[in-house]
C-alpha cells in the first residue's frame, strides 16, 4: 500500500524542484553564452559550393580513400565463408543501376543468396528447386486466408463489374498455380533448345515478339514468360547460357562458348532465380576477367580465394521481391516494398 502525503510536504517538494530548475537554467543560460562567443571567435567562412559538373573528386581524402560503389550482390563476398565453411547463405540489400522501368525490376532490393561447396550445376538446380518449392508449400498451408482472399477479392469486384481486365491487380488462378509450381517436376532445358523452340514458334506464326530471339542475346520476359506460361505451361529451368552476355566467374564449358549457368523461369513472373557454377581455375578466372575488360587488382582477394584453396561450389540469386509477388499475385514489384526506388524515383 501506497502512503499518500500530506499537502505540506508535497509543496515543500515542489518548492524545492523549482528552485532547482532554477539553478539549472542559470547554469545553461551562462554555458550558453560561454559557448557563443567561442563560436563567434572560431567563426569559419563557408567557401561558395562548387557546380557538380565541375568537380572533381580527389579520392585521398575521400570516406574510403578510394572509389567506393553498392553492391549488385552480397554473392562475392560469400564466396568466402563458403570456402571456410562450406554451405552459407546471404540475405541482404543489393542495388542495380539497370535502367529499367518496368513493373519487374527495381533500383533496390533484397536478395537471397544461397552458396554450396562441392557443387555441379544440377547440385545448384537441385537446391534452386527444392528452395521454391519449400517457400510456396509454406505460403499454402500456413497463409491459406491470405491466398483465399486474393481470389475471392478478384472474384467479388469481377462480379459487380468493377474490375476490368487491364486494371487487373489480384490473380483468380493464384492458389492453382501456386499449387502447380509446388508440386510439379521443374523442366530443364538448354538456352540453345529454347531459342530453337521460340524460333520455331514465330516461323510457324503461333506467335509474334517485340524483340526477336537470336542464338547470343539475353532471352527478353515476353520469350521466358512465353516459355514458362505457353509452350510447358510448368517451371523450367534454363542453363548454359552464352558466355559472352554472362558475369566472368561463371564457369566456362568445354565449347567455350556457354557457361554453367541456369535460370529459374515460372509462370506469371519469368525470371525468378539465377545461379551458376563458380569458376574456381585462377587461371580461367583471371582470363575471363579480362575478356569482360575488367582490372585484375581490384578483384585481389577473390582471386585469393583460388590461389590458397577453394573448391568447386556454386550458387544462385533469388529476389525477395519477385517471390513476394509470385506468393500474392501482385503485378507490379513496387507494390510488394515499402520504399520502392526506381530510375528516376527515388523521394524516401
Amino acid at each position: 500500500m501506497i502512503a499518500i502525503k500530506k499537502d505540506k510536504t508535497r509543496k515543500e517538494e515542489t518548492a524545492s524542484a523549482v528552485a532547482e530548475y532554477d539553478r539549472l537554467r542559470a547554469i545553461c543560460e551562462i554555458k550558453v553564452e560561454a559557448e557563443a562567443e567561442v563560436e563567434e571567435e572560431t567563426k569559419v567562412v563557408e567557401k561558395e559550393m562548387i557546380p557538380v559538373d565541375e568537380r572533381k573528386m580527389n579520392y585521398a581524402e575521400d570516406f574510403f580513400s578510394k572509389p567506393a560503389f553498392l553492391t549488385v550482390s552480397g554473392q562475392l563476398a560469400v564466396e568466402n565463408y563458403n570456402c571456410a565453411m562450406g554451405d552459407v547463405y546471404t540475405f541482404g540489400p543489393t542495388f542495380r543501376a539497370e535502367n529499367s522501368n518496368t513493373s519487374r525490376h527495381l533500383a533496390e532490393f533484397w536478395m537471397i543468396e544461397p552458396e554450396i561447396a562441392f557443387a555441379n550445376l544440377d547440385d545448384d538446380m537441385d537446391l534452386a528447386e527444392d528452395y521454391l518449392k519449400y517457400c510456396l508449400r509454406y505460403v499454402l498451408v500456413n497463409n491459406a486466408d491470405d491466398i483465399q482472399f486474393f481470389t475471392e477479392l478478384e472474384t467479388d469486384a469481377k462480379a459487380k463489374g468493377k474490375n476490368k481486365s487491364k486494371d487487373r491487380v489480384f490473380d483468380t488462378i493464384l492458389k492453382a498455380r501456386l499449387e502447380l509450381v509446388a508440386e510439379t517436376p521443374f523442366k530443364r532445358i538448354s538456352y540453345t533448345e529454347c531459342i530453337a523452340v521460340l524460333e520455331e514458334h514465330m516461323k510457324d506464326k503461333k506467335v509474334q515478339f517485340k524483340e526477336k530471339p537470336a542464338w547470343g542475346n539475353d532471352m527478353d520476359s515476353e520469350h521466358e514468360r512465353y516459355l514458362a506460361e505457353k509452350v510447358f505451361n510448368m517451371p523450367i529451368i534454363v542453363y548454359n547460357y552464352p558466355k559472352d552476355f554472362k558475369a566472368f566467374y561463371m564457369k566456362a564449358n568445354e565449347d567455350g562458348k556457354t557457361c554453367q549457368a541456369m535460370d529459374v523461369l515460372v509462370p506469371g513472373i519469368g525470371e525468378l532465380m539465377g545461379g551458376s557454377v563458380r569458376e574456381e581455375d585462377l587461371e580461367k578466372l583471371d582470363r575471363a576477367i579480362k575478356e569482360k575488360g575488367l582490372e585484375l587488382e581490384p578483384y585481389w582477394w577473390y582471386r585469393e580465394l583460388r590461389m590458397f584453396g577453394t573448391q568447386p561450389h556454386a550458387g544462385f540469386g533469388l529476389g525477395f521481391e519477385r517471390l513476394v509477388m509470385m506468393c500474392t499475385g501482385i503485378e507490379n514489384i513496387r507494390d510488394v516494398i515499402p520504399f520502392p526506388r526506381v530510375p528516376g524515383h527515388a523521394e524516401f
